[in-house]
């Protein structure tokens, strides 16, 4: 059976491989769980492109067929073991750090493309040389950080010091500011192949990453192309200059923008498959596995399933379900007053919480998108009062 190395560790992307008849070795980081019944090796930081090249070697894992990695911090070192390992798929370490570091990301786009300011700060930045040049409200965070995790709204000297502290600012390169963005988020997730769009869809948060890491509930749902025939043609447009401006090669990936008044303006693309439970979602809505576009690509292979935006007959969303703020809540307290397609809710005191304060997950439909948009906030809510 072929071996895929794979960065870290993902349910949907293990049975994925598995019905491929994949063997997936895994390099993971303790702290972010470790794989049951599969083959695995430790790694403090899945980031050291030298460390886990050294676990590879001495895992003596045979031969390989690809590398692939299902987070935002394995991207790099899946390219570097490409090259190294003379696999398949990306295998440029330099061009892949423009889909990691937002300074080098905002840097290299082309100049038309809206998109926030941005620098680096060092342990020798002050508040007001930011505020001066970023403006008044500005936005801190890890330079090649991931999912909104130690990002910070930064607006008073105080806040500006309590947003480094979990940051060790000890590299002049660790930490971007860049000025808030104060409007709604929409994200595309998308498959790019021979520098174009070969498909793509659309969604919104119902709560930004941000707030949802500040203690908010993760939801989001697709977009129905004909209620905003505008809004897809600009992010159409956004997404094939950013990517073609950032030299993007084939891969699935995941960006996000703020929907200002304006237009769009460029948040930040990854290079990976989307989180949560985005492929999902996808899937259900259009058909389009890009869990398994992902191990195609890995493997280089050409794809072959058909990837289409047609109109689908139902629309469906996700929410990443947390313990209420008071009271206590069950699963048939869920079911008791919503209709859900999924649904997994551990009440149990001892829950390991994940993510964004996971305990549960859940998948909602409607044939319309506005009622599903209606059903998320008032699931949201639910959740929240307990």
């Amino acid at each position: 059976m072929p071996t895929v190395i794979v960065i870290g560790y993902r349910e949907d992307l293990d049975r994925a491989l598995q019905r491929r008849g994949l063997e997936p070795y895994y390099l993971v980081q303790s702290s972010m769980g470790e794989p049951k019944g599969r083959r695995f090796s430790r790694v403090t930081d899945m980031e050291n492109a030298q460390e886990i090249l050294r676990a590879v070697l001495a895992a003596r894992i045979g031969e390989v067929a690809g590398v692939l990695t299902v987070h935002e911090m394995g991207v790099f070192g899946a390219a570097y073991l490409r090259r190294e390992l003379k696999l398949p798929g990306h295998s440029d370490p330099q061009a892949t750090l423009c889909f990691r570091d937002k300074y080098l990301q905002k840097s290299k786009l082309p100049p038309h493309i809206r998109r926030a300011r941005c620098r680096y700060a060092t342990k020798d930045t002050t508040f007001a040389e930011l505020a001066r040049e970023l403006g008044e409200v500005f936005v801190v965070k890890p330079a090649t950080g991931a999912g909104s995790l130690r990002t910070s709204i930064v607006r008073s000297p105080d806040e500006y010091a309590r947003a480094l502290r979990p940051l060790s600012v000890q590299s002049d390169v660790e930490v971007v500011a860049e000025s808030f963005i104060d409007a709604p988020e929409i994200y595309v997730d998308g498959v790019w192949q021979d520098g174009a769009l070969r498909w793509s869809s659309i969604g919104r948060y119902q709560l930004s990453p941000l707030g949802a890491v500040q203690g908010g509930i993760l939801a989001a749902h697709v977009l129905d192309r004909r209620r905003h025939p505008a809004l897809f043609e600009e992010a159409t447009t956004l997404v094939e200059q950013a990517l073609f401006g950032l030299e993007a090669p084939d891969c699935v990936f995941h960006l996000e923008a703020f929907a200002e008044e304006a237009g769009l303006t460029f948040g930040e693309c990854a290079m990976r498959l989307p989180g949560a439970l985005s492929p999902k979602v996808n899937e259900l809505t259009f058909g389009v596995d890009l869990l398994d576009v992902e191990i195609s690509l890995a493997l280089g292979e050409e794809l072959t399933q058909p990837l289409e935006s047609e109109a689908p007959d139902r629309f469906y969303g996700f929410l990443l379900l947390r313990r209420p703020k008071a009271g206590t809540l069950t699963q048939e307290d869920f079911e008791r007053n919503f209709a859900f397609d999924e649904i997994e809710y551990d009440s149990s005191p001892g829950a390991p919480v994940g993510p964004y304060g996971r305990v549960g997950q859940a998948i909602v439909s409607d044939t319309d998108e506005l009622r599903l948009e209606k059903t998320l906030g008032e699931i949201v809510r639910f959740n929240e009062s307990g």
